[in-house]
Protein backbone atom coordinates (compact mmCIF):
# COMPACT_ATOMS: atom_id res chain seq x y z
CA UNK A 1 0.00 0.00 0.00
CA UNK A 2 1.53 3.36 -0.75
CA UNK A 3 2.33 5.22 2.32
CA UNK A 4 2.30 8.86 0.82
CA UNK A 5 -0.82 9.76 3.01
CA UNK A 6 0.74 10.73 6.72
CA UNK A 7 -0.97 13.96 6.47
CA UNK A 8 -4.19 11.81 7.69
CA UNK A 9 -3.11 12.01 11.41
CA UNK A 10 -6.82 13.73 13.00
CA UNK A 11 -9.08 10.78 14.22
CA UNK A 12 -12.08 10.67 13.31
CA UNK A 13 -14.97 12.29 15.49
CA UNK A 14 -18.07 13.01 14.55
CA UNK A 15 -20.22 15.87 14.70
CA UNK A 16 -21.38 15.00 18.15
CA UNK A 17 -17.69 14.50 19.16
CA UNK A 18 -17.76 10.76 19.29
CA UNK A 19 -14.55 9.16 18.70
CA UNK A 20 -15.42 6.29 16.11
CA UNK A 21 -13.26 3.44 16.81
CA UNK A 22 -14.96 0.68 16.04
CA UNK A 23 -15.18 -0.71 12.37
CA UNK A 24 -17.79 -3.55 11.14
CA UNK A 25 -16.85 -4.83 7.93
CA UNK A 26 -19.52 -7.57 6.17
CA UNK A 27 -16.84 -9.33 4.04
CA UNK A 28 -20.13 -11.40 2.25
CA UNK A 29 -23.93 -10.73 2.13
CA UNK A 30 -24.12 -14.62 1.76
CA UNK A 31 -25.26 -17.05 4.83
CA UNK A 32 -25.35 -20.69 4.69
CA UNK A 33 -28.57 -20.40 7.05
CA UNK A 34 -31.92 -18.15 6.48
CA UNK A 35 -33.27 -16.65 9.91
CA UNK A 36 -36.48 -15.74 9.67
CA UNK A 37 -35.68 -12.44 11.48
CA UNK A 38 -32.60 -11.70 9.13
CA UNK A 39 -33.27 -12.93 5.73
CA UNK A 40 -36.23 -13.89 3.17
CA UNK A 41 -35.83 -17.57 2.31
CA UNK A 42 -35.25 -17.12 -1.59
CA UNK A 43 -32.64 -14.00 -0.67
CA UNK A 44 -31.01 -12.46 -4.37
CA UNK A 45 -27.73 -12.18 -3.23
CA UNK A 46 -24.84 -9.69 -4.55
CA UNK A 47 -23.05 -10.33 -8.36
CA UNK A 48 -19.51 -11.59 -7.07
CA UNK A 49 -18.42 -8.86 -9.44
CA UNK A 50 -19.21 -5.74 -6.92
CA UNK A 51 -17.94 -7.27 -4.08
CA UNK A 52 -14.69 -6.29 -2.59
CA UNK A 53 -11.85 -8.34 -2.87
CA UNK A 54 -9.94 -9.74 -0.04
CA UNK A 55 -7.25 -7.56 -1.16
CA UNK A 56 -9.40 -4.43 -1.07
CA UNK A 57 -11.19 -5.08 2.32
CA UNK A 58 -7.92 -5.42 4.03
CA UNK A 59 -6.54 -2.14 2.04
CA UNK A 60 -9.93 -0.45 3.18
CA UNK A 61 -9.91 -1.50 6.75
CA UNK A 62 -6.06 -1.08 7.23
CA UNK A 63 -6.87 2.71 6.20
CA UNK A 64 -9.31 3.37 9.34
CA UNK A 65 -6.60 1.83 10.90
CA UNK A 66 -4.59 3.70 10.41
CA UNK A 67 -7.24 6.62 11.08
CA UNK A 68 -7.56 5.23 14.82
CA UNK A 69 -10.04 2.44 14.86
CA UNK A 70 -8.94 0.16 17.33
CA UNK A 71 -11.57 -2.47 17.37
CA UNK A 72 -12.43 -4.65 13.90
CA UNK A 73 -15.16 -7.09 13.71
CA UNK A 74 -16.06 -9.00 10.42
CA UNK A 75 -19.46 -10.20 9.90
CA UNK A 76 -21.76 -11.06 7.31
CA UNK A 77 -24.20 -12.75 5.64
CA UNK A 78 -21.79 -15.40 7.47
CA UNK A 79 -18.31 -14.58 7.55
CA UNK A 80 -16.42 -17.77 7.30
CA UNK A 81 -18.18 -18.52 3.91
CA UNK A 82 -16.34 -15.84 1.96
CA UNK A 83 -13.85 -18.27 0.07
CA UNK A 84 -10.43 -17.79 1.54
CA UNK A 85 -11.24 -15.45 4.42
CA UNK A 86 -8.54 -16.60 6.39
CA UNK A 87 -5.86 -14.93 4.52
CA UNK A 88 -8.12 -11.48 5.33
CA UNK A 89 -7.86 -12.62 8.99
CA UNK A 90 -4.54 -13.17 9.58
CA UNK A 91 -3.60 -10.09 6.92
CA UNK A 92 -5.51 -8.02 9.79
CA UNK A 93 -3.40 -9.64 12.73
CA UNK A 94 -0.87 -7.86 11.84
CA UNK A 95 -2.20 -4.66 13.19
CA UNK A 96 -2.65 -6.55 16.47
CA UNK A 97 0.86 -7.64 16.43
CA UNK A 98 2.03 -4.11 15.71
CA UNK A 99 -0.60 -2.40 18.66
CA UNK A 100 -2.06 -0.30 16.00
CA UNK A 101 -5.23 -2.52 16.79
CA UNK A 102 -6.60 -3.52 19.78
CA UNK A 103 -9.05 -6.34 18.76
CA UNK A 104 -10.04 -8.50 15.95
CA UNK A 105 -13.26 -10.35 16.42
CA UNK A 106 -15.86 -12.19 14.32
CA UNK A 107 -19.74 -12.49 14.54
CA UNK A 108 -20.59 -15.97 13.12
CA UNK A 109 -23.69 -18.65 12.92
CA UNK A 110 -21.11 -21.07 14.35
CA UNK A 111 -21.55 -23.48 11.39
CA UNK A 112 -17.50 -23.70 10.16
CA UNK A 113 -16.42 -22.88 13.66
CA UNK A 114 -15.32 -26.45 13.75
CA UNK A 115 -12.83 -25.89 11.01
CA UNK A 116 -11.95 -22.88 11.48
CA UNK A 117 -11.90 -21.91 15.35
CA UNK A 118 -8.25 -22.89 15.46
CA UNK A 119 -7.00 -20.48 12.90
CA UNK A 120 -9.03 -17.80 14.07
CA UNK A 121 -6.93 -17.90 17.58
CA UNK A 122 -3.60 -18.72 15.83
CA UNK A 123 -4.50 -15.25 13.64
CA UNK A 124 -4.73 -13.26 17.23
CA UNK A 125 -8.80 -13.49 17.35
CA UNK A 126 -9.54 -13.98 21.06
CA UNK A 127 -13.63 -13.88 21.63
CA UNK A 128 -16.25 -14.49 18.71
CA UNK A 129 -19.71 -13.85 19.06
CA UNK A 130 -21.90 -16.99 18.20
CA UNK A 131 -25.75 -16.07 17.06
CA UNK A 132 -28.10 -19.05 18.49
CA UNK A 133 -31.65 -18.48 19.23
CA UNK A 134 -32.40 -21.56 21.02
CA UNK A 135 -31.38 -24.55 21.94
CA UNK A 136 -33.81 -27.09 20.72
CA UNK A 137 -33.62 -28.97 17.21
CA UNK A 138 -36.47 -28.49 15.50
CA UNK A 139 -36.75 -24.89 16.69
CA UNK A 140 -33.60 -24.11 15.66
CA UNK A 141 -34.13 -25.90 12.02
CA UNK A 142 -37.22 -23.26 11.99
CA UNK A 143 -35.79 -20.12 12.89
CA UNK A 144 -32.93 -20.76 10.13
CA UNK A 145 -35.24 -22.07 7.96
CA UNK A 146 -32.88 -25.42 7.27
CA UNK A 147 -29.92 -25.22 9.69
CA UNK A 148 -28.68 -27.95 11.87
CA UNK A 149 -28.23 -27.14 15.78
CA UNK A 150 -25.70 -30.06 16.38
CA UNK A 151 -22.95 -28.72 13.90
CA UNK A 152 -23.65 -25.16 15.58
CA UNK A 153 -22.94 -26.94 19.45
CA UNK A 154 -19.98 -28.66 17.56
CA UNK A 155 -18.87 -25.44 16.24
CA UNK A 156 -18.72 -23.95 19.70
CA UNK A 157 -17.06 -26.33 21.43
CA UNK A 158 -14.66 -26.32 19.09
CA UNK A 159 -14.27 -22.49 19.80
CA UNK A 160 -14.01 -23.23 23.44
CA UNK A 161 -11.13 -26.01 22.92
CA UNK A 162 -9.29 -23.62 20.79
CA UNK A 163 -9.13 -21.03 23.70
CA UNK A 164 -11.55 -18.68 22.53
CA UNK A 165 -14.09 -16.27 24.45
CA UNK A 166 -17.59 -16.89 23.43
CA UNK A 167 -20.22 -14.52 23.77
CA UNK A 168 -23.65 -15.73 22.73
CA UNK A 169 -26.34 -13.75 20.69
CA UNK A 170 -29.86 -14.86 21.16
CA UNK A 171 -32.57 -12.73 19.21
CA UNK A 172 -35.45 -12.57 22.00
CA UNK A 173 -38.97 -13.65 19.43
CA UNK A 174 -42.35 -13.73 20.84
CA UNK A 175 -44.00 -17.67 20.83
CA UNK A 176 -41.02 -18.70 19.58
CA UNK A 177 -37.96 -18.57 22.01
CA UNK A 178 -39.69 -16.78 24.98
CA UNK A 179 -40.09 -20.29 26.80
CA UNK A 180 -36.20 -20.51 27.09
CA UNK A 181 -34.78 -18.11 28.35
CA UNK A 182 -33.92 -19.63 32.03
CA UNK A 183 -32.47 -22.69 29.86
CA UNK A 184 -29.96 -20.50 27.86
CA UNK A 185 -29.02 -18.45 30.89
CA UNK A 186 -28.00 -22.36 32.49
CA UNK A 187 -26.45 -23.42 29.25
CA UNK A 188 -24.19 -20.19 29.16
CA UNK A 189 -23.15 -20.49 32.99
CA UNK A 190 -22.19 -23.96 32.81
CA UNK A 191 -19.93 -23.76 29.07
CA UNK A 192 -18.45 -19.63 30.72
CA UNK A 193 -19.97 -17.99 27.98
CA UNK A 194 -22.24 -14.23 28.29
CA UNK A 195 -25.40 -14.31 26.86
CA UNK A 196 -26.78 -11.11 25.01
CA UNK A 197 -30.73 -10.41 23.93
CA UNK A 198 -31.11 -8.67 21.04
CA UNK A 199 -34.69 -7.42 20.73
CA UNK A 200 -35.92 -7.88 16.90
CA UNK A 201 -34.62 -4.72 14.80
CA UNK A 202 -36.91 -3.70 11.91
CA UNK A 203 -34.28 -4.27 8.74
CA UNK A 204 -35.37 -5.79 5.38
CA UNK A 205 -38.23 -7.40 3.97
CA UNK A 206 -38.11 -10.75 5.20
CA UNK A 207 -41.62 -12.57 4.42
CA UNK A 208 -42.21 -12.15 8.42
CA UNK A 209 -44.33 -9.67 10.52
CA UNK A 210 -42.26 -7.86 13.10
CA UNK A 211 -44.87 -6.67 15.42
CA UNK A 212 -45.71 -10.71 15.50
CA UNK A 213 -41.96 -11.19 16.60
CA UNK A 214 -41.22 -7.88 18.78
CA UNK A 215 -40.54 -8.89 22.57
CA UNK A 216 -39.63 -5.66 24.58
CA UNK A 217 -36.26 -6.65 26.66
CA UNK A 218 -37.68 -4.41 29.23
CA UNK A 219 -40.34 -7.14 29.89
CA UNK A 220 -37.59 -9.66 29.53
CA UNK A 221 -35.47 -8.23 32.13
CA UNK A 222 -38.75 -8.20 34.56
CA UNK A 223 -39.04 -11.56 34.37
CA UNK A 224 -35.57 -12.52 34.70
CA UNK A 225 -34.96 -10.32 37.87
CA UNK A 226 -37.81 -12.99 39.07
CA UNK A 227 -35.73 -15.81 39.23
CA UNK A 228 -32.11 -14.41 38.88
CA UNK A 229 -29.75 -11.99 40.65
CA UNK A 230 -29.22 -9.17 38.05
CA UNK A 231 -26.92 -6.17 39.13
CA UNK A 232 -26.16 -3.85 36.80
CA UNK A 233 -22.55 -4.37 35.20
CA UNK A 234 -20.09 -1.71 33.86
CA UNK A 235 -18.42 -4.03 31.69
CA UNK A 236 -18.45 -2.55 27.84
CA UNK A 237 -16.93 -3.74 24.72
CA UNK A 238 -17.74 -1.23 22.67
CA UNK A 239 -21.10 -2.29 21.81
CA UNK A 240 -24.44 -1.25 22.13
CA UNK A 241 -25.14 -3.97 24.58
CA UNK A 242 -26.10 -2.86 28.32
CA UNK A 243 -24.69 -5.88 30.57
CA UNK A 244 -25.42 -7.38 34.05
CA UNK A 245 -24.12 -9.74 36.21
CA UNK A 246 -25.64 -13.13 36.81
CA UNK A 247 -25.16 -13.92 40.40
CA UNK A 248 -26.32 -17.63 40.17
CA UNK A 249 -23.67 -18.53 37.29
CA UNK A 250 -21.06 -15.96 37.31
CA UNK A 251 -21.12 -14.58 33.85
CA UNK A 252 -22.76 -11.60 32.50
CA UNK A 253 -26.05 -10.89 30.48
CA UNK A 254 -26.20 -8.40 27.90
CA UNK A 255 -29.25 -6.17 26.35
CA UNK A 256 -29.66 -4.46 23.06
CA UNK A 257 -32.32 -2.69 23.14
CA UNK A 258 -32.70 -0.65 19.70
CA UNK A 259 -36.38 0.07 20.12
CA UNK A 260 -37.16 0.21 23.44
CA UNK A 261 -34.07 2.24 24.88
CA UNK A 262 -32.14 3.69 22.24
CA UNK A 263 -28.58 2.95 22.58
CA UNK A 264 -27.18 5.71 20.50
CA UNK A 265 -25.72 8.27 22.76
CA UNK A 266 -21.86 7.05 22.83
CA UNK A 267 -22.28 5.41 19.83
CA UNK A 268 -18.49 4.88 18.14
CA UNK A 269 -18.58 2.60 15.34
CA UNK A 270 -19.44 2.45 11.73
CA UNK A 271 -20.82 -0.11 9.25
CA UNK A 272 -18.61 -0.79 5.81
CA UNK A 273 -20.77 -3.50 3.65
CA UNK A 274 -18.85 -6.05 1.45
CA UNK A 275 -19.14 -3.59 -1.49
CA UNK A 276 -17.50 -0.95 -0.30
CA UNK A 277 -20.68 1.41 1.32
CA UNK A 278 -20.28 2.65 4.75
CA UNK A 279 -23.34 3.22 6.41
CA UNK A 280 -22.53 5.49 9.08
CA UNK A 281 -25.46 3.96 11.30
CA UNK A 282 -27.55 0.86 10.93
CA UNK A 283 -30.89 2.52 11.00
CA UNK A 284 -30.16 4.87 8.50
CA UNK A 285 -30.19 5.09 5.02
CA UNK A 286 -27.52 7.67 4.50
CA UNK A 287 -24.22 5.97 3.30
CA UNK A 288 -21.17 7.09 1.52
CA UNK A 289 -19.05 5.07 -1.51
CA UNK A 290 -15.44 3.84 -0.80
CA UNK A 291 -15.64 1.83 -3.47
CA UNK A 292 -15.21 4.34 -6.14
CA UNK A 293 -12.04 6.46 -4.33
CA UNK A 294 -10.14 3.07 -3.44
CA UNK A 295 -10.04 1.97 -6.74
CA UNK A 296 -9.63 5.50 -8.36
CA UNK A 297 -6.30 5.73 -6.58
CA UNK A 298 -3.14 3.25 -5.03
CA UNK A 299 -2.76 5.99 -2.80
CA UNK A 300 -5.17 5.90 0.10
CA UNK A 301 -5.61 10.07 0.25
CA UNK A 302 -8.61 10.13 -1.84
CA UNK A 303 -10.12 7.52 0.40
CA UNK A 304 -8.91 8.69 4.09
CA UNK A 305 -10.83 12.07 2.75
CA UNK A 306 -13.66 10.54 1.77
CA UNK A 307 -14.29 8.74 4.96
CA UNK A 308 -13.41 11.71 6.82
CA UNK A 309 -16.37 13.38 4.95
CA UNK A 310 -18.77 10.91 5.69
CA UNK A 311 -17.85 10.60 9.33
CA UNK A 312 -18.77 14.52 9.68
CA UNK A 313 -22.28 13.02 8.20
CA UNK A 314 -23.10 10.50 11.14
CA UNK A 315 -26.50 11.30 12.90
CA UNK A 316 -27.21 11.53 16.55
CA UNK A 317 -29.13 8.65 16.30
CA UNK A 318 -31.27 6.13 14.26
CA UNK A 319 -34.97 5.65 13.68
CA UNK A 320 -36.05 2.53 14.35
CA UNK A 321 -40.16 1.82 14.89
CA UNK A 322 -42.10 -0.74 14.54
CA UNK A 323 -45.36 0.12 13.43
CA UNK A 324 -48.61 -2.05 12.34
CA UNK A 325 -49.64 0.74 10.62
CA UNK A 326 -46.84 1.06 8.18
CA UNK A 327 -46.10 -2.64 7.76
CA UNK A 328 -42.99 -1.99 6.07
CA UNK A 329 -38.83 -2.02 7.42
CA UNK A 330 -37.96 0.96 8.68
CA UNK A 331 -34.74 0.41 6.95
CA UNK A 332 -35.51 -1.41 3.30
CA UNK A 333 -31.51 -3.09 3.47
CA UNK A 334 -31.27 -6.40 5.07
CA UNK A 335 -29.11 -6.96 8.26
CA UNK A 336 -26.91 -9.56 6.01
CA UNK A 337 -25.78 -6.87 3.73
CA UNK A 338 -25.40 -3.83 6.58
CA UNK A 339 -23.38 -6.37 8.44
CA UNK A 340 -24.22 -7.53 11.91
Amino acid sequence: MNTKTSQFTTPLIDPFERPISYLRVSVTDRCDLRCVYCMAEDMTFLPKAQVLSLEELDRMCSAFVDLGVRKLRLTGGEPLVRKNIMWLIRRLGRHLESGALDELTLTSNGTQLARYAQDLANSGVKRINISLDTLDPDKFKAITRWGDLERVLEGIEAARAAGLAIKINAVALRGVNDDEFDRLLNWCGEGGFDLTFIEVMPLGEIGEQRLDQYLPLSMVRGDLSKRWTLTESDHATGGPARYFDIAETGQRLGFITPLTHNFCEACNRVRLTCTGTLYMCLGQEDAADLRAPLRASENDGLLKERIYEAISRKPKGHDFIIDRRQNAPAVGRHMSVTGG
